[in-house]
């Protein structure tokens, strides 16, 4: 039932970070470990004397993170003249995006999920592949000939020592001075697996859904899939057209089920119409919908939810987009289970009392933001370890800080991602305290 990756053209690049006749992908080795590195493409020196910190107005704007976020920002920023550093930990721009499961497609549509400067192509289809998200940002780099350094990841962010931008601890012993940075590290940065009581004890065949990829270990096999989140849910579905044996999915809290697509209107739209309505008014009028476009699933373990849709989207859980999983639900090849509350005798403890024992079980239990070793001292952090804001607003306490690709809007991230970075770039353009370098005209 997925859809198949659109291939790419020729002319598309095939190299793993990208690079411009004019600013080529510099090569993090040469970068003076010992300097403010404020130019991407200095060569390291011997010097064994540490020169003076750069002046303000030579502080670039570092951005933390190569996804789409930080690219769209980058760009935004070099559209109005500012110098922008991107800091990337692997080797190329999309590195989280080339490592979801294989059938994974946008649930956005693709004229609303294209970055600023640059449109997806036609030929990607409706819902864009993995794939071709990931020749999307490549060739979104190589275009707007963005500023990268790869093989770089900051470990801290604080304020620099004469109070007037930011200091950047970053691997190698760097110490990188902006000034302003953008922290783009994505909101799926670290597999979360609850503490389950003897979970070290199970047998089968574990894994969080990070290391998913595609069905084909799993052919005639028994398996438990924790968390019914989109992921959950769609590789749930993936595991039945694959040949898996028998699918459980397991439920704690019933979600919201909406169609990506009812007679060629997106799910997208929806939420782009109603997101700056008042939170009850948008439950209300998704609760009609449900009823009109979704069945109801109560007899096979999956009641309508007794809390709203949108004040569930603004809590940080979004709806399910169903690619399959009604149907596979209803056909009784997706079983619907218990939440899991521990591991004993090789078997799943259920939350009902009952006992499963599946040959493998995939963790579909989401994802930290793990900022806390990066600016969890700047007290910009919420208890849940979200930051405080996101966008275009600095913490109070933080002015040149910025977050981007923090919430999990039902208007679609992609889209969201494109707004804040034109929104980020203007309040930093404006900036008259902690201004930065501007490219040459």
């Amino acid at each position: 039932m997925a859809d198949s990756p659109a291939s790419a053209s020729p002319t598309e690049p095939t190299h793993d970070a990208p690079t411009s006749a004019t600013n080529p992908v510099t090569d993090p080795a040469t970068t003076d470990a010992t300097t403010d590195a404020g130019d991407a493409k200095t060569a390291a020196t011997t010097d064994a004397t540490a020169p003076a910190p750069p002046h303000p107005e030579q502080r670039p704007v570092y951005v933390i993170g190569g996804g789409p976020g930080g690219l769209a920002t980058a760009y935004a920023l070099r559209a109005r003249g500012i110098r922008a550093v991107v800091l990337e930990r692997s080797d190329r721009v999309g590195d989280s995006w080339r490592r979801h499961y294989d059938r994974l497609h946008l649930h956005t549509t693709r004229r609303l999920s294209a970055l600023p400067g640059l449109p997806m192509p036609r030929r990607f289809g409706r819902w864009v592949a993995r794939d071709d998200v990931v020749r999307y940002l490549e060739k979104y780099a190589e275009v707007h000939e963005l500023e990268i350094v790869t093989g770089v990841e900051v470990s801290r962010v604080e304020r620099s020592p004469d109070g007037t931008g930011w200091l950047l601890h970053a691997t190698g012993g760097r110490e990188l001075t902006g000034a302003a940075v953008v922290v783009a590290t994505g909101y799926n940065h670290t597999p979360r697996v609850p503490d389950w009581p003897g979970r070290d004890t199970y047998t089968g065949t574990f894994l969080h859904a990070g290391d998913y990829r595609d069905p084909k270990r799993f052919t005639g096999r028994d398996v438990l899939v924790v968390g019914v989140g989109n992921t959950g849910a769609e590789i749930a579905v993936d595991l039945v057209e694959g040949g898996a044996s028998r699918v459980r999915l397991s439920v704690r809290t019933v979600p919201h089920i909406v169609r990506r697509s009812t007679a060629g209107w997106a799910a997208q739209y929806s939420g782009i119409a109603v997101r700056r309505l008042p939170v009850g008014l948008v439950d209300r009028l998704s609760a009609v919908l449900a009823k009109v476009s979704v069945p109801d699933l109560t007899a096979h373990g999956l009641p309508r939810p007794d809390t709203g849709l949108y004040s569930r989207a603004r809590a940080g859980a979004i709806p399910v987009q169903d690619v399959g999983l009604i149907d596979a639900v209803r056909k009784g090849r997706v079983e619907i289970v218990a939440a899991v509350e521990g591991f004993e005798d090789g078997e799943a403890v259920l939350a009902d009392g009952t006992r499963v024992r599946p040959d493998a079980v995939i963790a579909a239990t989401g994802y930290d933001r793990a900022l806390e070793e990066l600016v969890g001292h700047l007290d910009v952090l919420g208890a849940d370890g979200n930051p405080v804001v996101n966008g275009a607003r600095s913490p109070k306490n933080a002015s040149g800080l910025y977050f981007t690709g923090f919430v999990t809007p039902i208007s679609g991230t992609f889209r969201e991602l494109a707004i804040d970075a034109e929104k980020i770039a203007k309040s930093i353009a404006g900036d008259t305290v902690h201004q930065a370098s501007r490219l040459p005209a």
